[in-house]
């Protein structure tokens, strides 16, 4: 267990964030904001704007007036009696009870925008545009957008999550604790891997020994990618995960490639992995030594003003000039939530 005081967000945060929505809706003259939220078991790279307006369980939609609160739109029974206990428990709850209201479905938001007079004007939506890599289309379901729309003829919807996603980026004091307190238990979990991971072991083993320190530590991490080999090209879940089929046995000479993804508080922190098995090869140290520079060539060149393609180039820089390439992604940002 880690001695790091577990971080928490205050109402301070809440109003915070609160404010830039209201501020945001001012600027883009729009009377109130419709933000949807992805089922909270959606795994790495989630849709969870909701929680960013709530402090809450993942996969509500939030209704927010540019002159009021949000109103939170729950899916089912389960997410009221979470917010009961919650409350009887002394959490902080951002959303009060009176503006909790039971189903997100299109009846549910119709309902919900004609009681805020919001029958007509300029709506703000966050969900309708492109959300990569699990939503390249867009995640709000056509049956339930194609009602409401119906519903509303005298309002103009707006894609927003884009404009939004910039104002969120910018991390606060208390959101950057939250993020070093996620990347804390990642790197928990990865311990836990290499000192599991030996020739015999099966890749379950390895894979068990990262998510329970997740969990150990508090939080529920989305599944991780593993794969293991002598020189394995692939990455994602293992094939015991999704095909009936018993997990791979390490062997000596092994490379095992994971990336594990830590979840704290609505906040998810990503660390590439590569384990071997026994003696290091030559040509695997090698590249180690290549990807460790364009590392330290990329912590040299993360700086305010700098532009996202200048800290590729430098990174990029010693991989070129080792005549190599990137096997997966080099370097991204995470996403606003």
């Amino acid at each position: 267990m880690s001695d790091q005081a577990v971080p928490t967000f205050s109402t301070a945060e809440r109003d915070r964030r609160w404010d830039v929505a209201r501020a945001f809706m001012k600027s883009e003259g729009l009377d109130a904001l419709l933000v949807f939220g992805e089922h909270e078991d959606a795994g790495p790279a989630p849709f969870a704007y909701d929680m960013w307006f709530t402090n809450g369980r993942a996969g509500t939609t939030v209704v927010f007036p540019r002159g009021g609160d949000p109103i939170s739109l729950l899916p089912m029974p389960l997410f009221t009696m979470d917010h009961l206990e919650s409350t009887r428990r002394g959490d902080i709850m951002w959303i009060p009870p009176e503006n909790v209201r039971l189903s997100r479905d299109s009846g549910a938001i119709a309902e919900t925008l004609n009681e805020l007079g919001l029958a007509k004007g300029n709506i703000g939506v966050v969900g309708l545009e492109p959300y990569l890599p699990w939503h390249p289309e867009a995640m709000v379901p056509y049956q339930l957008w194609n009602s409401v729309l119906g519903h509303f003829p005298g309002v103009e919807f707006r894609p927003v999550t884009v404009a939004l996603s910039r104002l969120i980026l910018p991390l606060s004091q208390e959101e950057i604790a939250a993020v070093r307190y996620s990347a804390s238990i990642g790197d928990a979990m990865v311990r836990a891997m290499v000192d599991t991971a030996a020739p015999g072991v099966p890749e379950s083993e390895v894979y068990a020994a990262g998510m329970s320190a997740g969990y150990a530590r508090g939080t529920i991490p989305p599944a991780m990618h593993l794969w293991s080999g002598p020189d394995p090209v692939s990455t994602g879940w293992p094939q015991w995960g999704y095909r009936p089929q018993a997990p791979r046995i390490l062997q000596d000479g092994d490379i095992v490639f994971s990336e594990v993804f830590s979840q704290f508080g609505g906040r998810h922190t990503q660390h590439q992995v590569t384990i071997t098995i026994g003696e290091i090869r030559e040509d695997f140290q090698r590249a180690a030594d290549v990807a460790r520079a364009s590392y330290d060539a990329g912590m040299q060149a993360l700086r305010p003003g700098r532009t996202f393609g200048e800290l590729v180039d430098a990174m990029l820089t010693p991989i070129k000039a080792a005549d190599g390439w990137v096997l997966q992604t080099g370097i991204h940002s995470l996403n606003p939530i």
